[in-house]
């Protein structure tokens, strides 16, 4: 194979040869690791919402998926949409550098009203800190909206509301998910597009404990405030 055998006597060949199945073995095991979350992920969102339908759809790769869960007979919620972006674990050249950049894979919820429950709703976020400062994150009318500072499990968070009402709502779900918010940084309430809006860091045990605190506790709110509540 080598016209000069001395090449495969040299150091560098050796290192080479190491580089290569190391990133072969990485490649794979970052691919079966992407693979465990996704599933995850996505069976513990279906397991709450139990939906009637659902598709999904690749967005980016080993790294990015989209799903449409449609849950069955739902008075308010008509449909929720979850995107997953990954870190590229399958990638050990690139990996390090999205650790340092992007930090942690994450998950968006969003929760579509139906048109029964459209004006239930009044703004309000619940954000940690550190994400708030994240591209993608501002609140853009936060000016608009009161403010307090709170301290939840070792974490600082902005509770930003409209009224008390909402602030008593978002109160609300802080004391059903307890008092450590785990993987979950931001929880917004959106009139303007009728949707709860949610971001976490997909941890797979993790995931169905919050999505059902969050599913239960919108339903509820949603009901108690929709105009069609009496209907």
């Amino acid at each position: 194979m080598f016209t000069n055998t001395g090449v495969a006597q040299q150091p560098v060949f050796y290192l080479f040869v190491a580089v290569t199945i190391l990133l072969t073995l990485g490649y794979g095991w970052g691919r079966r690791r992407n693979k465990r979350i996704t599933v995850a992920t996505f069976d513990a969102i279906a397991s709450v919402l139990r939906p009637k339908d659902q598709q999904f759809t690749n967005i980016g790769g080993l790294t990015g998926y989209h799903a449409n869960f449609v849950p069955h007979k739902n008075r308010y919620i008509k449909r929720v949409d979850a995107t997953l972006t990954l870190l590229p674990r399958q990638s050990w050249l690139w990996y390090p550098f999205s650790r340092l950049i992007r930090r942690f894979d994450r998950l968006f919820l969003a929760f579509h009203l139906t048109p029964r429950a459209s004006g239930a709703l009044e703004e309000g976020h619940l954000i940690e800190k550190s994400y708030s400062s994240f591209g993608g994150a501002k609140i853009e009318n936060a000016f608009s909206l009161q403010q307090e500072r709170l301290q939840w499990g070792g974490r600082v968070f902005f509770l930003y509301y409209q009224s008390s009402k909402v602030k008593r709502h978002l109160e609300r779900c802080r004391e059903l998910i307890g008092d450590d918010p785990g993987p979950l940084r931001h929880v917004a309430l959106v009139p303007e597009r009728d949707r709860l809006f949610v971001f976490l860091i997909p941890k797979p045990s993790k995931v169905k404990p919050i999505v059902k605190v969050l599913h239960e506790w919108f339903l509820a709110q949603v009901a108690a405030d929709s105009p069609a509540a009496g209907n």
